[in-house]
């Protein structure tokens, strides 16, 4: 398998391929973003599942990807909904093969603070607060 072909697996990722990953990836798939660590293919379908049952019309586009042997970048936008109102997360994957070709770990790279938390009515507040004091001043 090529990074090519994972990256085109999240791009049509619907709740009808979720466990098209078990041809992708190993069984002990390491999967981590600032929600999860998980360990195992099965339990990576089983949350992709829950993302489908959870949010309104989630989709990934991927905007690039490079490469350093068995080491890839996918830059990436995420869209869904939640409780009816659109939202979208930029990120990064960080995806390593195996010898196989299989994905071995999956290591999503994204700012939770500025594109989640903030969001949050008071808590959004005290974290843009605590963001504008640690800024740099001249």
């Amino acid at each position: 398998m090529s990074i090519d072909a994972y990256a085109r697996y999240w791009e049509m990722l619907s709740p009808a391929t979720t466990a098209d990953l078990r041809n992708l990836a190993r069984p002990d798939l390491v999967f981590r973003d600032p929600f999860n660590e998980i360990r195992g293919v099965d339990a990576v379908v089983a949350m992709l599942d829950r993302m489908f049952r959870d949010l309104g019309r989630p989709r990934f586009v991927v905007v690039r990807i490079a490469s350093d042997g068995p080491v890839s970048f996918i830059r990436w936008d995420f869209t869904f909904e939640l409780r009816g109102r659109p939202l979208r997360i930029e990120g990064v994957s960080e995806v390593e093969l195996d010898g196989e070709g299989k994905v071995a770990r999956h290591i999503d790279h994204w700012d939770a603070a500025g594109q989640v938390y903030e969001r949050i009515p008071l808590l959004g507040s005290l974290l843009r607060q605590v963001r504008k004091r640690l800024a740099a001043h001249d």
